[in-house]
């Protein structure tokens, strides 16, 4: 019955696509965000559901779409650039087989990146794209937060959202980062989204799903996502009116929520601040300082699963508890092909320092473009200007929040993550052509002075 219902809406969005063709890229984004290929159990498991929808949003709208409104960025162009440069490494990795497995869904998402905003022309299709992308995301995280209400959610690597998998999405630290991500973006569709006319529902739909991506990493005893939630909580405090209150009110709610705490995710906590008595810790440290040597004695990189050629030792802390002493003992440890457990050291082994800075630049130029827009528009009171510079802020606290979470897990080429891009690079595009956007940037002399409404 899930197949079946899963193909039929499958096929119904291919099939209303023919007239309306930018559905095939709202279909693809909840096709490569949820995997009903993976949630499904019978036939649908052996469609080639993702490409089949890929091809179709692209040919749709070479072949049907309106172009009118579609322009190129430098942003999109640094996406091409960091996909040539990784088929290039690709072609010299160090592992071949992985290194072509890890491919095939690379470049899927960074073309998708770069082709994004071009169909994202109107303000519109922008919402429904943004829309999209947290109901999308809503379908993993809810059962996740029942889960953790009912069950206390398992535990690390264990947690079952809608499939019994431990990767890409699935993966408990990487849902927890994307949990705690969308947030900003979640509260934003609630707040101004025209799609929903139902503001009151719309609003209770949007802290009800908050509550369940907070409740993500308790269920998956993740240490990232705690750190996503207190870089959410950092960046919050940009926005609110009454900042003490907030920080006030956060604190106590803290300490209202520990006592309800599974033991298992407070033990697990308590090992941030010191790295060396947790294995999983060590390891990350470990992982990271072989990197650095590699790239120093490769600059290009090794191309995709370099890290597969690792090895190394390190030393790990036990302290055992007598009586009024503590006896401290240390553990040598070797261990050899270790991922990343980060994105940026991720990047940095697989792609050389070149490679590295081109996917820096498309992240740090998406988070200076939101800046510029966050502060042309905050001159402006009107509605529309409100509900847009909220749009960039949104997006750029779920970016920087996702940055943050990506110091620790290896989420460098997470096709979500580029989605965001894509819409920050449309954002930027649309708002081009606001005459107030215009205004205040060609005639800063006029800023004082309430310029004309803009043109939708």
């Amino acid at each position: 019955m899930r197949d079946i219902l899963l193909f039929a809406f499958i096929a119904a969005m291919l099939t209303m696509g023919f007239k309306r063709p930018f559905l095939w890229v709202l279909l693809y984004i909840y096709v490569d965000i949820v995997a009903p290929q993976k949630v499904a159990w019978g036939f649908l498991t052996s469609l080639q559901v993702s490409l089949i929808v890929f091809l179709a949003a692209f040919g749709g709208y070479i072949l049907l779409d309106n172009k009118q409104g579609s322009r190129p960025s430098v942003r999109q162009g640094l996406i091409i650039m960091l996909l040539l440069w990784c088929g290039y490494t690709t072609l010299g990795a160090e592992f071949q087989d992985s290194a072509w497995e890890k491919w095939d869904w690379v470049w899927k998402a960074l073309v998708f990146a770069a082709f994004l905003p071009l169909t994202l022309r109107t303000k519109l299709r922008l919402e429904s794209a943004a829309l999209i992308m947290v109901l999308s995301a809503a379908t993993i995280i809810i059962p996740a937060g029942i889960k953790t209400v009912f069950s206390g959610g398992g535990g690390y690597g264990v947690l079952v959202s809608l499939v019994q998998e431990n990767s890409g999405l699935y993966e408990g630290s990487t849902l927890s980062t994307v949990a705690i991500t969308m947030i900003p973006l979640i509260l934003w569709v609630g707040r101004y989204s025209s799609i929903i006319t139902e503001r009151r529902i719309a609003w209770a739909f949007a802290l009800a799903l908050t509550f369940a991506a907070l409740l993500t990493p308790i269920g998956t005893q993740t240490r990232t996502g705690l750190v996503c939630i207190a870089a959410l909580a950092v960046l919050m405090m940009r926005s609110v009116k009454h900042k003490f209150l907030f920080a006030g009110m956060a604190a106590a709610a803290v300490l209202v929520a520990i006592p309800f705490l599974p033991a298992a995710y407070t033990e697990r906590m308590s090992t941030i601040t010191d790295h060396q008595s947790d294995q999983s810790a060590s390891t990350r440290v470990a992982v990271w300082q072989w990197t650095l040597d590699y790239v120093a004695a490769n600059p290009t990189g090794g191309g995709f699963d370099a890290y597969r050629g690792n090895s190394f030792t390190y030393n790990t802390r036990n302290v055992t508890e007598l009586g009024e002493t503590q006896q401290v003992e240390y553990i040598e440890i070797t261990e050899e092909s270790r991922a990343y457990h980060s994105a940026y050291f991720e990047v940095l082994g697989e792609q050389g320092y070149f490679g590295f800075a081109i996917w820096l630049a498309i992240h740090l130029t998406g988070l200076i473009s939101m800046e510029r827009i966050r502060r042309r528009y905050a001159r402006f009171t009107d509605e529309e200007a409100v509900k847009w510079r909220g749009f960039a802020t949104a997006l750029q606290h779920g970016h920087v929040i996702y940055l943050v979470g990506a110091l620790f897990i290896g989420v460098g080429y997470q096709p979500f993550i580029f989605m965001m891009v894509g819409l920050e690079i449309a954002l930027a595009t649309i708002l081009r052509r606001d005459k107030r956007f215009e205004t205040a940037e060609t005639r800063p002399w006029l800023k004082d002075r309430q310029p004309a409404e803009a043109s939708a």
